[in-house]
């Protein structure tokens, strides 16, 4: 076959992109441009929609999934993945040393790996013949969740490895977020009004449960290994020896671990990171101790909980003292009212910090904090600011407690709060704060997807009049764009583009752009499933809201309580009148009862000829099936191409079906 056949250029292609992949990713060495890159990838993308039967699951364009799965299936671990003792103080770690060479009867030192402690998502990753089969959470240790939809969306995991073993192998590690894509997340979350993320491991398993690979793909996840599981025997002697292995093999291996000859070396390596972890972009909040050789840490064995052989040494959170100068109350686009300390400006973990989350009226009045108070602060997950305590001897004379103020700062409307609730409420529907967190919510890529629409020009629309409600989006002009700030023909031409194409959205963005308190993006999904269209949504009572599986009693009130407030269905009518869709397109996929293969689970192994996986997939979902990752004894069938691994294995041990393609192929009628 010569080089010239697309066949050829695709291979070439892949090899290529796996490449710059590790070298971006992994190994933080790039050698071209992002849009060298990118032009790569659309030339393989190119040819593989040319010639669909050169798509392999492994190609770097299957990374990302088309459509969010219904769910995740339970997976049981090879081994089952213990969690690790902690240690606090140096003291401690000379203990555990102390217990080690105990447990192994010797007075000599003993070797320790040193790895930074990722401050992430526990994941396992197992690999049949090189090939990426499965990745699953952690779980409770013993079975976790089958997550390897969006596993194979984290650039640094390889889809193939390089050289390793034959059969079945298993890498464990973590997936994490870097701080700048955390940093990103944070202030989109702060535009669009909602609750920020605690610190980038809250982000990284949120994303990983996230039922959307789409989604997962946009928060840029990333993942480090350090555990090697083979069945057939650790190809390693000694965790040196492993970190190199995976290292080999393309798998991501945070690169500053260290080797060390007795505790004395591992307390130097700590002492040196709890300085320069600032230097990373990544979190780690410690220092995880191994025993070097693997043959050792038989000897020593496991409780129950914990391995004996490791520890995970915790950094101290870093504390600073500074003065609160002032409470003051914020309000999101639900309206909820929640206080903030404004501080004296000061350093601390690497950034000036000035303001600090409060959280609610009742932590304030817990830790009872009060305006002109000392207090001492840190670093929530070493990122998000928060106030340990005050310092009651710097208190002055005069101070009074803290009292959540009984009118909203913006409007001056009376804040409410419901009696099961600690959260205070703006219930004006008009106050301009919740108008603009609504509005960057509304056009947020998860919702309504206007880009553009950013927070100043917000703030200028809200602070100008010209728009009052979502539906009033729809009415601005261009010349009324182009009269605003920094807003030439262009810009304005541009916005009314966008939003122009974002009347023809499906009604699950819509749903979710409006704000229904408790209507997150899996809810508006499950909603427009079950209606046609707004109209007879909006007219369901709580009963029939109920009968959605997965939407429960609070989604079901606070939906119908949205649509009874009459500014709301005016609201609802105008943007109708506006152009915007209000039908659903998510009904017609959710009505499968009738069809052909609905109540049937199935799942694909091994490459197709004439179909992507994806496209069997459809195929599959289309007449109303299911298809999911794992076999087990719910499976009704098990599709089965070329080099299909141990899912055709697994479904020979439980007796379940299997249909080869051309069978396959027939049933779906293609």
């Amino acid at each position: 076959m010569s080089a010239a056949t697309p066949a050829a250029r695709a291979a070439a292609l892949r090899d290529e992109i796996r490449r710059h992949e590790e070298r971006y990713y992994v190994l933080n060495e790039p050698e071209i441009s992002d849009a060298e890159f990118d032009r790569l990838l659309e030339e393989l993308r190119a040819i593989e929609q040319a010639h669909p039967d050169l798509v392999v699951p492994d190609s770097p364009t299957q990374r990302v999934g088309g459509r969010p799965v219904e769910g995740f299936a339970t997976v049981e671990h090879l081994v089952p993945m213990l969690s690790l003792d902690n240690t606090y103080s140096e003291d401690e770690l000379r203990a555990f040393d102390e217990r080690v060479r105990r447990g192994l009867g010797t007075d000599e030192p003993v070797t320790y790996v040193a790895e930074l402690k990722i401050d992430g998502l526990s994941l396992a990753l197992t690999y049949e013949h090189g090939r990426l089969e499965r990745g699953a959470t952690r779980g409770d240790g013993v079975h976790g969740e089958d997550v390897t939809t969006n596993v194979r969306t984290i650039h640094a995991i390889p889809l193939v490895l390089r050289g390793a073993p034959a059969g079945r192998v298993e890498a464990r590690g973590e997936a994490y977020l870097p701080r700048r894509a955390f940093e990103r997340l944070n202030r989109e979350k702060e535009e669009q009004g909602e609750p920020l993320f605690a610190n980038p491991r809250n982000a990284a398993a949120g994303a990983m449960r996230n039922l959307d690979p789409r989604e997962v793909a946009r928060r840029g996840l990333s993942a480090f290994c350090y555990q090697l599981v083979a069945p057939d025997g650790d190809p390693a002697a000694t965790q040196a020896e492993t970190l190199e292995a995976l290292r080999a093999w393309g798998l991501p291996v945070e690169p500053h671990w260290r080797r060390c000859d007795g505790i004395e070396a591992v307390l130097a390596f700590c002492r040196d990171w709890a300085q320069r972890r600032r230097t990373l972009d990544f979190d780690t909040d410690g220092v995880v101790v191994k025993v070097d050789r693997l043959a050792l840490r038989e000897r020593l064995g496991s409780t129950s909980k914990f391995p004996r052989w490791a520890t995970a040494f915790k950094f101290p959170a870093e504390q600073a003292t500074t003065l609160l100068k002032e409470i003051r109350v914020n309000i999101g686009r639900t309206g909820a009212a929640t206080p903030y300390a404004v501080l004296e400006p000061v350093l601390l973990s690497g950034s000036t910090i000035s303001m600090a989350t409060l959280h609610n009226a009742e932590d304030v009045a817990r830790k009872d904090l009060r305006e002109r108070d000392w207090v001492v602060v840190e670093k929530g997950g070493d990122v998000i600011p928060k106030i340990v305590a005050p310092i009651l001897s710097k208190r002055p004379a005069d101070s009074v407690p803290w009292q959540m103020p009984a009118d909203c700062p913006f409007c001056r409307s009376r804040l409410w709060r419901d009696e099961d609730e600690v959260v205070w409420r703006c219930v004006n529907t008009s106050c301009p704060a919740k108008l603009r967190r609504g509005l960057l919510h509304f056009a947020s890529r998860t919702a309504m997807n206007i880009e553009g629409l950013g927070e100043a020009l917000v703030d200028q629309l809200v602070g100008t009049g010209l728009v009052r409600d979502f539906a009033d989006l729809y009415g601005v002009t261009a010349p009324q764009l182009e009269a605003l700030d920094r807003m030439g023909p262009k810009s304005a031409a541009n916005l009314i583009g966008e939003l122009e194409r974002s009347k023809s959205n499906d009604l699950p963005r819509l749903l979710y752009g409006l704000g229904i308190r408790h209507v997150g993006e899996r809810a508006a999904v499950l909603l427009a499933r079950a209606f046609p269209s707004l109209d007879p949504l909006m007219q369901a009572s709580e009963a029939q809201l109920q009968t959605i599986p997965e939407i429960g009693p609070v989604v079901a009130a606070a939906v119908r309580s949205f649509f009874d407030e009459p500014l709301n269905r005016r609201l609802v009518e105008r943007l109708e009148r506006a152009g915007v869709n209000t039908t659903s397109r998510e009904a017609e996929e959710g009505a499968v009862a009738t069809r052909p293969l609905a109540g049937r689970t199935f799942v694909i192994t091994g490459a197709l000829a004439r179909l992507s996986r994806d496209e069997a997939k459809a195929a599959i979902e289309q007449l109303g099936g299911r298809v999911t990752g794992t076999v087990s004894g719910r499976t009704s069938c098990v599709v089965v191409g070329a080099d299909p691994g141990s899912k055709a294995d697994r479904a020979r041990q439980l007796g379940v079906p299997t249909l080869d393609e051309e069978a396959f192929l027939r049933l779906v009628g293609l």
